[in-house]
């Protein structure tokens, strides 16, 4: 077998001997790499460097890297409570197109006074405003209230956040619908940039980690979360105003 391996060597001046005193491995381990075998990462690196020859001119069908993906994770936080308490509306004031909230009470937003407000402002200009809240009497928000150790108290804070957001909906351009799905992340998004808030299981959401992310194109976590939004609200129902 006239592997690119021996050509290389051979151009060199080393023996499968050679090589492996150098490397510290059996002159075995170096016969099996000749006979095709791929070395480990570390032993490729140090044969690139012995040979001089370049990784695809030694292993031909060595993966190539991809082209960069553009980093969608502008900001991490820890838990939500450490997301600055004017971040949410700072996001939203940018909004030129389309706002969605998706989570369970989003009770947070619907207390901070400055948030419906702006919403109702936004929807003035022409920004779509899409809700979507559980269904205080859904299945899944009593499991979720059960989880956490809360029982009825999920669906109290949905009832309260309503108080707030319901009359919202009468508002031309706001819709506001109720959901009962597994909600695995809430999310607000504004335009390409949305804040993600994970659920972890027995934790209460403002204990789970937050994503800022920015969109970089169709097949990224900003475009996964999207369509995550879009089925949920798909099922949703149109909420009583």
């Amino acid at each position: 077998m006239n592997h690119p391996l021996i050509r290389a060597l051979r151009s060199a001046g080393l023996t499968d001997v050679d090589v492996a005193a150098r490397l510290g491995v059996d002159p075995k381990t170096v016969q099996r790499w000749i006979s095709g075998r791929m070395p480990h990462p570390r032993h490729r690196a140090a044969l690139v460097g012995l040979t001089g020859w370049q990784p695809h001119a030694l292993w031909p069908n060595l993966p190539r890297p991809t082209a960069a993906v553009p980093d969608e994770v502008r900001i991490v936080y820890p838990h939500r409570s450490a997301v600055p308490s004017d971040a949410w509306a700072r996001l939203l004031r940018r909004t030129q197109g389309e706002i969605d909230v998706l989570a369970y009470s989003a009770l947070f937003l619907a207390e901070d006074a400055s948030v419906p407000t702006l919403l109702r402002e936004k929807a003035r200009v022409g920004v779509r405003v899409r809700i979507a809240l559980g269904d205080p009497d859904g299945v899944h928000i009593a499991s979720r209230g059960d989880e956490e150790r809360v029982g009825a108290g999920m669906s109290s804070r949905i009832r309260t956040a309503l108080v707030n957001f319901q009359p919202l909906a009468a508002e031309p351009g706001i819709t506001l619908r109720l959901h009962d799905t597994v909600l695995y992340n809430s999310l607000c998004r504004a335009d390409d940039e949305m804040l993600v808030n994970a659920h972890v299981y027995g934790r209460p959401a403002a204990h789970a980690p937050v994503l800022h992310l920015k969109s970089h194109g169709d097949d990224g976590m900003f475009a996964t979360h999207t369509a995550s939004f879009e089925r949920v609200w798909g099922s949703a129902k149109p909420s009583k105003v």
